[in-house]
């Protein structure tokens, strides 16, 4: 066993470990092998000569991190300690936002997942991107479309879902058809409220180069000139996620995303999701980006939440 000193140089300690050492608690998690002590600017590390030499690089990701962006947030101490961290160090810039959003908004890729479905969608006309929820995987869909449609890349936006029950009857709400699956599709109407101005979203919806629709309103359309999105794809059965990747027309982007943790179909029905994932992971063309716990961007306790929920599954 070997034992080092490290000092801290031109940072306060509470930025790199946090007020309460929260994100020294993640340092130690990740080095479970090394006894790791910190006292003021003194970073005491005794283990193996390889976990330390590592355990330094890492230390000073954190630390060029923390320079650059004078932030270093528990997600970023998180991503940085993964092994592509120095990938998100060089990423994690002002290049990267999608979208200058409503009061000042920066809408832009926040995880090393989140920044490959960019990149992906980028280069490829159909993406897939799978992962538990929180992962942002929707939002940063629909900022990639309004991106899109800002750039004069599509013509239109088609944000749709199917319409399964999660539970909830949406036979019992009131009104007419669009007002009992407005609702339901208030996720997507959120995510575009944050990036385009009340009065003109209104417009773009009402003008229909912003639509958004169940997915079995898609069945026999072509959709061309599009940015399209299907959200909770894991809902979708076989048949309606083969009708749904056969609408693709000319100058199209089909971005499809879901968890198929959260499958609502019966129990005797196939998700259309996992067959695709199944049938067309290797066929040119398309791309599949698998997001994970590392990737949630809401509160701190929703990675814990969806932690003990696999734990659960997996006894």
């Amino acid at each position: 066993m070997q034992a080092k000193e490290i000092q801290l140089k031109g940072v306060n300690p509470i930025e790199i470990f946090g007020t309460k050492e929260e994100k020294l608690k993640i340092l130690k998690k990740k080095f479970r092998k090394l006894k790791i002590i910190a006292r003021g600017e003194t970073i005491k590390v005794m283990g193996s000569e390889a976990e330390i030499i590592l355990f330094e690089k890492k230390l000073e990701l954190l630390i060029a991190h923390y320079h650059k962006y004078n932030l270093l947030s528990e997600n970023n101490v998180e991503n940085l300690l993964l092994d592509n961290g120095e990938e998100f160090l060089k990423s994690n810039g002002a290049n990267d936002v999608l979208v200058y959003g409503n009061n000042g908004l920066k809408v832009k890729a926040r995880t090393a997942n989140q920044r490959k479905l960019v990149a992906k969608s980028d280069k490829k006309d159909l993406v897939f991107a799978v992962g538990p929820a929180g992962t942002g995987k929707t939002y940063t869909a629909v900022a990639l479309a309004v991106r899109a449609l800002k750039n004069k890349e599509v013509k239109r936006i088609i944000l749709t879902r199917p319409a399964v029950e999660a539970g909830e009857n949406l036979g019992f709400l009131p009104g007419d058809l669009q007002d009992k699956l407005d609702p339901y599709m208030q996720p997507l109407y959120d995510a575009l409220g944050d990036m385009i101005p009340v009065e003109k979203l209104s417009s773009m919806l009402e003008s229909r180069v912003i639509q958004i629709a169940p997915l079995a309103f898609m069945r026999g359309r072509t959709l061309d000139n599009a940015f399209v999105i299907l959200d909770e794809a894991q809902n979708a059965t076989t048949n309606q996620m083969k009708m749904f990747l056969t609408r693709m027309g000319k100058n199209a982007k089909f971005v499809i995303t879901g968890d198929v943790s959260q499958i609502d179909l019966p129990r005797n029905q196939k998700s259309g999701l996992v067959v695709a994932l199944d049938l067309l992971n290797k066929v040119e063309g398309i791309s599949v980006i698998h997001l994970n716990n590392n990737d949630v961007i809401r509160h701190k306790l929703v990675k814990d939440i969806i932690k003990a929920f696999e734990i659960d599954k997996n006894k």
